[in-house]
């Protein structure tokens, strides 16, 4: 329906974590920077409507053009990768297949983690610099809003979102249901890595920052992230006195074998171990400890399963709402793509009208040209709403149709202008 309203084809052509690893994703990496330089080049090239998202999982262009490669050489141009790279790993939509991928992004199905919604930031962030480099029209702009009004009804009428879905995260929701008082409880985050630096800003929100304490190996580092986040500090060579004092231990180092063993411990009053790390950064033996209790990876990934198959229940709701959504798309091209065709259409009617009202006014005194003018546009008005019905119906070819519309009423006019002269 697009290319027929714009005379150009809608693409989405690009590539994600489902056919690119890291590597290759980086490769195709294209800088907020280069987004801009981009989409003026396209605009210089005579590509009317374009946007480009690029993030760590995917780097995807939307655009109205000729053919995919012009799209495609943009990525290209503008990245680290080649041609020969891109054709291993991508895909290419085309029309409603592009239009049904952007809903997906925006309303969380396409995403990595099932139902995260740090794309749609990302969306918009690409929206803004489209609009500022004036790429964007009139349809890119309606396709691109019901997308993000597809995305809030999802995240606001579904559980598509809902429950914990990375192993930082689930530590803090096992210590949040499994501990009493959780907020006043003593933590010491050992480790800041990654993994680590995510878990201690989930800390943050739940817990009393007094009450945390950060250790690593790089006592900078660790200063450094504590001051940021008003944090306490302590040295590796505090790790022994610390960890004795506190109530909730969580490992997050990436030591290839444990960083925490039993000669740690003195008599030890009753304490939780979070061990992040893969390999195992705790001793195992730990758990047979009186007073600890030892919670790994695999005990929170199971929780983390859980979330993604009640996320994937919901994955029927969603795509009802984005055919709501894409319905309603379609309905607006269409009226769109008719409205011209309509009102030419009315204008042909209406001056036949003015026509054979002059010709009567012309032949007979007391013709009453304002009441037949009344009357003959409400002719004129149900002839057009009765062609708008047609044109609208699915089984319509509105090509031919139109094209009827427009040899009947020439002739029709022309036939009226030989009787009148």
């Amino acid at each position: 329906m697009l290319q027929e309203i714009s005379n150009k084809t809608l693409y989405n052509v690009g590539l994600s974590y489902k056919k690119a690893d890291v590597t290759t994703r980086g490769n195709f990496s294209i800088s907020k920077e280069d987004q801009k330089t981009l989409l003026e080049t396209a605009k210089r090239r005579g590509i009317k409507g374009i946007y480009v998202l690029s993030t760590c999982n995917r780097t995807e262009i939307f655009g109205l053009a000729d053919h995919p490669f012009q799209l495609i050489d943009l990525i290209c141009k503008f990245s680290k990768g080649t041609v020969e790279e891109f054709v291993k790993v991508a895909h290419i939509n085309k029309n409603n297949h592009a239009v049904d991928h952007l809903f997906r992004i925006a309303t969380g199905l396409e995403s990595q983690i099932l139902g995260d919604y740090e794309i749609v930031s990302q969306l918009k962030e690409a929206y803004c610099f489209a609009k500022e480099a004036d790429t964007l029209n009139v349809y890119l702009e309606r396709i691109f809003n019901l997308a993000l009004q597809a995305s809030k009804e999802v995240k606001n009428t579904t559980d598509l979102s809902s429950g914990t879905t990375t192993v930082s995260y689930a530590a803090i929701q096992y210590i949040k249901d499994h501990v009493e008082d959780f907020s006043n409880k003593k933590i010491v985050l050992y480790g800041l890595g990654d993994i680590g630096k995510n878990t201690a800003k989930n800390i943050v929100e739940y817990f009393k920052h007094n009450n945390i304490t950060i250790v690593n190996r790089t006592f900078e580092k660790a200063a450094d992230f504590a001051s940021k986040h008003q944090l306490n500090v302590a040295s590796h060579a505090e790790l022994k006195s610390i960890i004795n004092e506190t109530d909730i231990l969580i490992v997050a180092t990436s030591a290839p074998q444990p960083t925490i063993t039993e000669e740690i411990f003195a008599n030890h009053k009753e304490l939780l171990i979070i061990d992040l790390a893969i390999p195992r950064n705790v001793e195992p033996s730990l758990s047979k400890k009186e007073g600890i209790t030892l919670v790994d990876v695999d005990k929170l990934s199971k929780e983390t399963d859980k979330t993604i198959e009640k996320r994937k229940q919901q994955i029927p709701i969603a795509v009802v709402i984005i055919d709501k959504y894409i319905k309603e798309l379609d309905e607006w091209l269409a009226f769109r793509r008719l409205t011209p065709a309509l009102n030419s259409l009315k204008k042909s009617l209406e001056c036949i009208q003015q026509e054979v009202i002059e010709h009567h006014q012309k032949k007979y005194e007391s013709f009453n040209a304002e009441h037949a003018e009344m009357v003959t546009q409400q002719i004129v008005n149900r002839i057009t709403a009765q062609f708008a019905r047609h044109l609208k119906d699915e089984n319509t070819q509105v090509n031919k149709s139109i094209e009827m519309m427009q040899k009947v009423f020439n002739l029709q006019e022309e036939k009226i202008n030989a009787e009148s002269n």
